[in-house]
């Protein structure tokens, strides 16, 4: 069994990596990170090397060190939320965990919702989570 959990740099993102790390352990799976980026970077594997020593230590350092888990990365030809969902595929998770910010009504208007693309088009069962009060990013 596989934990999917889409990555990305902010204090959701995080939450969202522990919150699958815990789950994972919890079902005994094992976690598949999905990361997409923009575009093809020039130094690609020293970017994967650092994110795979990050994620490494963020999870040593929440507790999860014995933790089964693998790092997917896909570059966002057409869309975040469709590159998702391709990674959740190719790594037959039976879950992905994504998360979510707080948004206006109007940004997500005029910007879309990737979270929201990823709920209604994944073929698995998407879990949404927030980043704790305290690390949410103010408002104002």
């Amino acid at each position: 069994m596989t934990i999917a959990v889409a990555l990305h740099d902010s204090p959701e993102g995080r939450a969202a990596l522990l919150h699958a790390a815990k789950e994972a352990l919890f079902q005994g799976a094992s976690l598949a990170v999905l990361y997409v980026v923009e575009y093809d970077q020039p130094d690609a594997a020293q970017h994967r090397e650092r994110l795979t020593r990050d994620i490494g230590q963020q999870l040593a350092e929440a507790g999860f060190a014995p933790l089964e888990w693998s790092l997917h990365t896909a570059t966002d030809e057409n869309t975040r939320a469709a590159a998702l969902i391709q990674l959740t595929d190719a790594v037959a998770a039976e879950l992905l965990v994504i998360a979510s910010r707080r948004r206006t009504p109007i940004g997500k208007f005029l910007l879309g919702s990737t979270v929201q693309r990823v709920v209604l088009d994944s073929p698995v069962p998407v879990l949404v989570v927030k980043a704790p009060q305290s690390e949410e990013r103010s408002l104002t």
